[in-house]
């Protein structure tokens, strides 16, 4: 096994977590109900379809500040935005996120530093960058759930369990075989 190939695997790795971590978020927008999608939190509470604007938007900054050769997709208007629009937006985002994490991690790109926002210090590459880029998600998946609950759309027990499911996440990707299925 050469140096290079450890690289590669974990460059693919870190593109197949991601492309799960999205999948967790269309499956909340799948089962959200409609009426949630605009509902007003009481005080200055994000509403959910700025929420998943806020993902797909912050996303293209990612990429742009990071792998500024890969084409940006356009921002989603979180007061005009859709469900649908959304999904869409999220499958554009997550697919040049795992490209990018693919060329940064995996080696031999033309990617030397994950720069997460224009004004913080950019960091080295390295699995930081996956872990920062799933925590953030991961923080407003919660957000989503909670104020689905707290606005009356609560969303099924088999929805919100069904979010950790990895195995069958990685099997609706395409990975039949979970994380070591793909060389």
């Amino acid at each position: 096994m050469t140096t290079r190939q450890p690289k590669v695997q974990l460059g693919r790795a870190a593109a197949r977590i991601f492309t799960a971590n999205d999948r967790m978020n269309q499956v909340l927008i799948e089962h959200l109900d409609p009426a949630a999608w605009r509902a007003k939190p009481p005080g200055k509470v994000r509403t959910i379809a700025a929420i998943f604007t806020h993902l797909h938007n912050v996303r293209c900054k990612w990429v742009r500040l990071t792998a500024p050769h890969l084409k940006v997709p356009p921002q989603l208007n979180r007061a005009h935005c859709t469900p649908q629009q959304a999904r869409a937006g999220l499958a554009r985002s997550a697919a040049l996120s795992s490209k990018m994490l693919t060329k940064a991690l995996g080696g031999g790109g033309r990617i030397g530093e994950f720069r997460r926002d224009g004004w913080a210090a950019p960091w080295p590459m390295g699995p930081e960058m996956l872990c920062y880029m799933l925590s953030h998600e991961a923080h407003h998946r919660g957000q989503v759930c909670m104020l689905a609950h707290q606005l009356g759309f609560p969303l099924p027990m088999a929805v919100t369990s069904g979010i950790w499911n990895w195995e069958k996440l990685w099997k609706q990707c395409g990975w039949p075989g979970g994380p070591g299925c793909c060389p």
